[in-house]
């Protein structure tokens, strides 16, 4: 039985990788910095911690999905992170994606609850 649940555990976090990156870069259309994209994505009904957040927004930004500015005019300077045109790009790119395979899924899922 501990199989099973390892299976089902390492396939629900393959799914939770895709959706964060969506998640993350549409949320980026306004800047956030990063304890607050975390609250976000809580309150949004994606938890997720700061040690899996931060690499993520590294790795896109490297690809030149996000740019990040420092704001140091304040009393706790923080970095602000914001989606670039290529991230846009990309964004509407999974979009789209993300819709058609919705839809393929609930066909495919309502056949089976039909069942």
């Amino acid at each position: 039985m501990s199989d099973l649940k390892t299976i089902i555990e390492q396939t629900k976090t393959e799914m939770r990788r895709g959706l964060i990156v969506l998640s993350t870069l549409a949320l980026l259309k306004n800047p956030h910095y990063g304890y607050s994209l975390v609250q976000t994505l809580e309150e949004k009904g994606i938890p997720i911690d700061g040690n899996t957040l931060y690499p993520l927004l590294r790795r896109l930004e490297k690809q030149r999905l996000l740019k990040s500015e420092w704001e140091v005019e304040v009393s706790k300077p923080r970095k602000y992170y914001k989606i670039t045109e290529e991230g846009l790009q990309v964004l509407n790119e999974l979009i789209e994606s993300w819709k058609s395979s919705k839809k393929s899924i609930q066909t495919i899922i309502g056949d089976y609850e039909n069942e």
